[in-house]
């Protein structure tokens, strides 16, 4: 009897090996659908994040020029007076926009971030701008403005 036991447990060992091919493409197809899914949306997430980082540095120049305005009753062109490392243009972190001051008078400042063409968002939200009276402006704007975006 024990004998007997042994042999179908043997047989059952014996049949149940592994996974068959069907069961495999199975798995490799509901793997593809979640990729087709999820990768335009993770693209759409890396692009919103890097207009988030053009934004988020024309905010901090227009921030340091309204604190340069109050101490010396003049706006400047000259970035690292503003605090930046550097006098002219700096590239963002990511690299996906060049930010600079593009013009300056004693009473106003025009801050512009340009997109510098690297992947497939070329002519969405190329350009994002910010004055001394707080007036944001992006182009192309495409559906929705760029400044107040979120999705």
């Amino acid at each position: 009897m024990m004998n007997a036991g042994w042999r179908m447990q043997a047989k059952l060992m014996h049949t149940m090996r592994g996974i068959t091919l069907i069961e495999l493409m199975i798995v490799v197809v509901i793997i593809g659908f979640m990729a087709v899914i999820a990768y335009p949306n993770y693209r759409e997430f890396a692009a919103r994040a890097k207009r988030n980082e053009a934004r988020a540095a024309l905010l901090q120049i227009a921030t340091n020029q309204e604190r340069f305005y109050l101490q010396n009753n003049t706006y400047t062109c000259d970035m690292t007076r503003l605090g930046f490392p550097v006098s002219d243009d700096f590239v963002t972190e990511s690299g996906t926009y060049t930010v600079d001051i593009s013009s300056c008078t004693a009473d106003n400042f025009v801050a512009v971030a340009d997109y510098i063409p690297t992947d497939s968002e070329e002519g969405k939200c190329n350009i994002f701008q910010i004055n001394g009276r707080n007036v944001k402006t992006s182009l192309p704007d495409p559906p929705g403005d760029c400044w107040t975006r979120t999705r």
